[in-house]
């Protein structure tokens, strides 16, 4: 039986997104960074631009946190701050991929001494996480070789676990460790977290509050990433999902841009009992809080989509082996005009109808041009 209207909007008024803070700052490519007017200069403005998104979309409530690109003097003062402008502190992301030690790698280096150096980062920032009322560390390494025999791969896999272990150990009750996989980049033989199997064993090692990190962007061409929430949801071990596009490998552009029917699905799959959900995305030529917006926009209208699929009916052809009847309720439920719903959610939810439109014409991005100037102190880079 299908979902009525009203069963539809009240499910999609519990959809949450927590947007990342990295995603307001300067960005670029590999040649350059581009410099945008109004862009942040600290982890406060950030939080100011993730909550103008909040405020016209009401389903972004929480902000992801990158350290040490978000480091502050006053931690609780930066938790007080999101909670003024009615945000919580969403997942902590150690960045564990900038150092000049971590060359080989971080916490699968040969050295001791820097591997050492990693966890230290890494307990500093569950201790960060739980100042912050945050309840989970997200996690992607950038860890890898580029040449056979460079290192001992299993030597690697050993070091990898005998550190998280250790970082494991050290989580208060209330937080999650989520690992992110990467097939590639910046390694280019072998990355040693490549797949989401590896996050999985490295998870079912560590423990319940272990679980696997799901990017869009993360993947090899062809790769089934619908499939992959399923198994990873029936093994209890999806933790979270990064939201972006791509067309080539790990762009992050604008969540449904490319593949708005693989978003589509994605969602199918996630059904109600969703995972923590972020955007990752680095806007190196759009405009950095429209392009969030539209983000959380295109997210809602996928799920809102997901939720409009006669599972009922689903079923049933499925069990009578209608296939193409089965692959036509999902392309029924995708071809819904839902922003006349979404626009009722967000409304009723304290959002506006049209949120792109409404920040075009509210004149926050003139706004914070003038407040700011052109050049960001601080610059944020992309997230894995």
């Amino acid at each position: 039986m299908a979902r009525t209207s009203a069963e539809v909007e009240q499910q999609l008024s519990r959809l949450e997104i927590e947007t990342p803070s990295w995603g307001y700052g300067d960005s670029g490519t590999r040649f350059a960074t581009f410099s945008q007017p109004g862009c942040p200069r600290d982890p406060f403005e950030r939080i100011d631009d993730a909550a103008e998104v909040h405020r016209l979309t009401a389903a972004a409530p929480a902000v992801a946190l990158h350290f040490p690109w978000d480091r502050v003097d006053d931690v609780a003062a930066l938790r007080r701050h999101a909670e003024s402008h009615g945000l919580r502190i969403g997942a902590v992301n150690p960045n564990l991929f900038q150092e000049p030690e971590y060359k080989l790698g971080s916490i699968a280096n040969p050295d001791r001494a820097v591997r050492q150096r990693a966890v230290a980062h890494l307990v500093e920032c569950v201790r960060i996480a739980t100042e912050l009322g945050s309840t989970a560390q997200s996690l992607w390494l950038a860890d890898g070789v580029n040449y056979v025999g460079q290192d001992d791969l299993r030597d690697r896999r050993e070091r990898i676990l005998e550190c998280l272990q250790e970082v494991y150990a050290e989580l208060p009750p209330e937080q999650q460790l989520l690992l992110e996989y990467k097939p590639f980049e910046p390694a280019f033989y072998a990355t040693d977290l490549a797949d989401w199997g590896s996050a999985l064993l490295f998870c079912q090692r560590l423990g319940e509050r272990a679980a696997v990190l799901v990017d869009i962007g993360h993947h090899l061409h062809g790769a089934n990433i619908e499939q992959i929430v399923a198994i990873l949801a029936a093994e209890g071990r999806l933790g979270g999902f990064h939201f972006n596009g791509r067309r080539y490998a790990d762009d992050d552009l604008i969540v449904g841009s490319v593949n708005p029917f693989e978003l589509f699905a994605i969602f199918v799959e996630l059904g109600t009992e969703l995972p923590r959900l972020t955007i990752d995305q680095a806007h190196n030529v759009e405009a950095k809080v429209e392009a969030m917006t539209l983000s959380v926009v295109n997210v809602q209208e996928a799920y809102a989509k997901a939720l409009l699929v006669d599972r009922d009916a689903l079923a049933a052809a499925q069990a009578d082996g209608d296939v193409l009847g089965a692959h036509e309720l999902l392309l029924d439920a995708f071809r819904r005009d839902v922003r006349d719903l979404c626009g009722r959610v967000r409304v009723a939810a304290g959002g506006v109808a049209d949120p792109v439109a409404a920040l075009r014409e509210s004149g926050y991005a003139e706004r914070i041009a003038r407040e700011r100037g052109s050049v960001a102190a601080v610059s944020a880079g992309g997230n894995g």
